[in-house]
């Protein structure tokens, strides 16, 4: 398999079924978030609601690709694969294996016991988790701590959103529907909603499912990058259509307005990017190379041309940085162009990925259900507030992907539905037990996945030396 010796390709499909095991996982623990809404109102039936979400779960993440995979990137860029591609094989696995042990287990802990909790935010914290038992380990750098906590702050934000958002949206709502009260009222049982409702209702859990394969789903393929590139460097670490002189004639464009706009520190950038890449070219022409001066040539492309990526792109972001008002656009087409060499992801995964979140999305959604349903609210929800958690939900999700962010679908639809119905009755309206749950899973995910993976991590890694 990929040219590995047997030992390895075994440990390699192990990684890879351990991540197509959790995107399952979160398929069917996160599918409630869209499902729950219009099953409790009665706008489609259980069977045809989570095979709708699974559907549009697995359209979100394969189509994902066409705004590019900045999610999972982000994902990636948490470890430090140039330290990471140098360890034995063996601890590899032991590392991968850590995180997604953890992840599964406490995703898997929740579900059965009906706490909505987040998939995100169990990752982060399984990937950190490892990150820093490798630093104490091995040193380096561990865990990128930027991106850490860029990631921690929307985990943090976005129930906080949720709730607010939502229940300003319930507020509009009220002022602005003057004639059909309907939409206010709970659902009779055995009885189906109008037409109009169940088309709003379908259409927010479409959008929620959608945004959700897409946020969540590019996290799996971050997970499987990281595996394929830890494994197979030379093969992964760069995207498969990586051309070394198209990528040197786009470094050369850059260095040309570059020059012209005397920015002497980013032309230094420019050069030092160049070096690596013409290292690789070098070795690419030559015979009887070495694995390891391959792999090394490789990953410190894909490290240069991330470095510069951040350099440059947060430079331009500035309007005045640059006297021209061309060189900024001319900069960003430079720079798109060199980032499609590290931000890829191979048909295979796409699809992969997208298949266990869909399928997972079928099964296992009732007790997460239940409680989003049931539980949080003292009463049955309207169909209001199902429709308002559910559009901030999307929102929400949508943005943060835009952003390259990964953001809760569980704690943004939970906060939403706590805000719809303390819009409508106030916070009596809410199960205070229930909320307990949930603010306690919120709070204890981060801590308890970080000693999980690390520790899972640390053992592993003992007896696979």
């Amino acid at each position: 398999m990929f040219g590995l010796e047997t030992g390895v390709a075994v440990l390699l499909i192990i990684c890879v079924l351990a991540v197509c095991i959790f995107e399952f996982a979160n398929g069917f623990h996160d599918t409630a978030n869209a499902v729950a809404t219009v099953i409790y109102t009665g706008s489609l039936k259980p069977t045809y609601a989570v095979v709708w979400s699974g559907l549009w779960n697995f359209i979100g993440l394969f189509l994902s690709g066409f705004w590019g995979y900045k999610v999972a990137m982000g994902i990636v860029n948490l470890l430090p694969m140039s330290d990471l591609v140098q360890l034995s094989t063996g601890e590899s696995v032991s590392l991968v294996l850590g995180m997604l042990i953890s992840g599964i287990v406490w995703n898997l802990g929740t579900w059965y016991l009906g706490i909505p909790c987040s998939s995100s935010h169990t990752l982060i914290g399984s990937i950190l988790g490892a990150g820093l038992v490798f630093y104490w380990l091995h040193g380096g750098d561990g865990v990128n701590w930027g991106k850490a906590g860029d990631i921690g702050l929307s985990l943090l934000v976005s129930p906080l959103f949720g709730f607010s958002v939502t229940i300003l949206l319930m507020y509009i709502l009220r002022r602005v529907v003057k004639t059909r009260k309907q939409i206010f009222k709970e659902p009779e049982a055995g009885s189906k909603p109008p037409m109009w409702i169940r088309a709003i209702l379908i259409t927010t859990c479409t959008l929620v499912s959608f945004f959700h394969g897409n946020n969540d789903g590019q996290k799996g393929i971050g997970l499987m990058l990281i595996i394929l590139i830890a494994f197979m460097p030379v093969k992964f670490a760069l995207n498969e259509s990586f051309d070394v002189d198209k990528s040197l004639a786009a470094l050369n464009r850059m260095e040309t307005v570059l020059t012209q706009e005397n920015k002497t520190d980013l032309v230094l950038k420019t050069e030092e990017t160049k070096a690596s890449l013409l290292k690789l070219k070098e070795l690419r022409a030559m015979e009887n190379v070495s694995d390891k001066e391959m792999k090394t040539a490789v990953i410190d492309v894909r490290t240069a041309i991330t470095k510069i990526s951040k350099k440059v792109g947060s430079e331009v972001k500035n309007p005045t940085f640059f006297e021209n008002k061309g060189s900024a656009k001319a900069i960003k087409t430079e720079l798109t162009y060199l980032k499609e060499d590290i931000e890829y992801s191979p048909k295979w995964v796409t699809i992969m990925i997208a298949l266990c979140l869909g399928l997972g999305t079928m099964i296992g959604w009732k007790r997460i259900a239940i409680t989003i349903g049931e539980k949080i609210g003292k009463r049955h929800m309207t169909y209001a507030e199902g429709a308002t958690a559910e559009l901030t939900a999307a929102a929400t999700i949508g943005l943060s992907s835009g952003f390259g962010l990964p953001v809760s679908t569980t704690h943004v639809l939970s906060s939403g539905v706590a805000g719809a119905m303390t819009a409508s009755k106030g916070v009596k309206n809410l199960q205070p037990d229930t909320i307990r749950s949930i603010a306690i899973a919120w709070i204890l995910t981060l801590p308890v996945t970080i000693v999980l993976a690390g520790g899972f991590y640390y053992i592993l890694q003992l007896f696979m030396k």
